[in-house]
C-alpha cells in the first residue's frame, strides 16, 4: 500500500529516533505541544510498550507491528562524531551506527502495509567535503574525506523506504547553535574565560543553524509534501570561523586574542582536525527557502544572542 497522506488523530503519532539526544530532546516537547503524538526506539525489550519500539540495529531486529499508521519518522540517532580522536574502532562506529540502523528502518517501512507519509532522516553538510569559499546548495556532488563517505552511504540506506513509496527528506545538518551541546557548549568556557580565538586561519567557513530553526526546519520538512530528498537545514548566511570568533567574542564582551594553531590541532585531534575545524563548507539553505521557510535567526550575532540570552 502506498503511503498515506491522510491526517487522521491516529495517524499524528511520529517515531522519533535520537529523542533523548540534543536536538532529539528539544523536539519532541515541540511537536507535543503541535499536536503530534511521539514515540521512540528502545534496546531494552523491558522498556517496549505503546510509546515505545524495540529494535537492536545490531541485530537487524525492530518491531513492525508497531510502525504501522505513523504519520511520519524523524530518524536523528547516530554515534557522537566529535567525542575524542577518531581511532580506527571510532570510526567504525561512526559509520555503522548511522548506516546499519538507517537502512534497518528503511527496509522495514518499505515493507509495512501501512507506510508513513515522511521520513525524515539525518545527514550532514559534511557530505561536501571542504568546499573552501564555493557557496552550495542542495545540487552539489558528494566531496571527500571519511564523513563525506559516511554521510553518502547513510543517505544511501534510506533508498528502501524511498523506493517503497514514502517521501524521504535527507537533512543536511550543519554545526547547531545551543548551549546545552555540540560546537558551542565545546567552545564556550574559553570566550567566556577571554581565551577564544580563531581556529588555524579562519577562512574556513561554518554553515551554522540555531536550535530554534533547526527545529523549525524539521517540522516544515515533515509537514511540507513539495520536499524531498536532500535539504540544507543551515542558516542562509553562513560565515568564515574568523567571523564566527569575532561576533561570539563581541556577544560575550569578551577579547578573542589566542589563536589556535593548525599544527596543533592536527596533533591533538589528527584526522577529526583537518575535517571537522580546518576545513569548511559555505552551504546555503536553497530548498526550504524556496519552499517558504522563514528563518527566524538568518544572522549569527541575533542566533547568539537568542540561544545565550544575551
Amino acid at each position: 500500500m502506498a503511503a498515506r497522506n491522510e491526517t487522521e488523530t491516529e495517524e499524528k503519532s511520529i517515531l522519533l529516533t535520537g529523542a533523548s539526544g540534543m536536538v532529539g530532546s528539544a523536539l519532541r516537547p515541540l511537536l507535543s505541544d503541535k499536536g503530534y503524538r511521539i514515540m521512540s526506539l528502545t534496546r531494552d525489550r523491558g522498556k517496549a510498550n505503546d510509546g515505545a519500539v524495540f529494535w537492536d540495529p545490531d541485530a537487524g531486529e525492530i518491531d513492525p507491528g508497531k510502525l504501522e499508521r505513523l504519520f511520519g519518522v524523524i530518524h536523528l540517532a547516530g554515534e557522537n562524531i566529535a567525542s575524542g580522536k577518531w581511532t580506527k574502532a571510532k570510526k567504525e562506529r561512526i559509520r555503522e551506527s548511522r548506516v546499519r540502523g538507517t537502512g534497518l528502518l528503511a527496509r522495514t517501512l518499505a515493507g509495512l502495509e501501512e507506510k508513513p507519509s515522511v521520513l525524515v532522516s539525518a545527514s550532514g553538510v559534511n557530505y561536501y567535503g571542504d568546499c573552501g569559499e564555493e557557496r552550495v546548495t542542495e545540487d552539489q556532488p558528494a566531496g571527500e574525506g571519511f564523513l563525506a563517505g559516511v554521510c553518502r552511504e547513510w543517505e544511501a540506506a534510506t533508498e528502501p523506504a524511498e523506493k517503497g513509496g514514502v517521501r524521504v527528506v535527507r537533512l543536511r545538518t550543519g554545526p547547531v547553535l545551543s548551549p546545552k551541546g555540540g560546537m558551542l557548549k565545546k567552545i564556550l568556557p574559553p570566550f567566556r574565560a577571554g581565551a577564544g580565538g580563531r581556529i588555524g586561519n579562519g577562512r574556513q567557513y561554518i554553515s551554522w543553524i540555531a536550535m530554534d530553526d533547526l527545529l523549525g526546519v524539521i517540522q516544515f520538512c515533515l509537514e511540507n509534501e513539495a520536499l524531498r530528498g536532500p535539504v540544507n537545514a543551515v542558516a542562509p548566511n553562513p560565515v568564515t570561523n574568523a567571523e564566527f570568533t569575532r561576533v561570539l567574542a563581541k556577544v560575550l564582551s569578551r577579547p578573542a586574542l589566542f589563536p589556535v594553531p593548525a599544527l596543533g590541532l592536527r596533533l591533538l585531534f589528527g584526522e577529526m582536525a583537518g575535517e571537522m575545524l580546518l576545513s569548511g563548507i559555505r552551504a546555503v539553505p536553497r530548498k526550504v527557502e524556496e519552499a517558504g521557510y522563514t528563518f527566524q535567526f538568518p544572522e549569527l550575532e541575533a542566533a547568539l544572542r537568542h540561544v545565550l540570552a544575551r
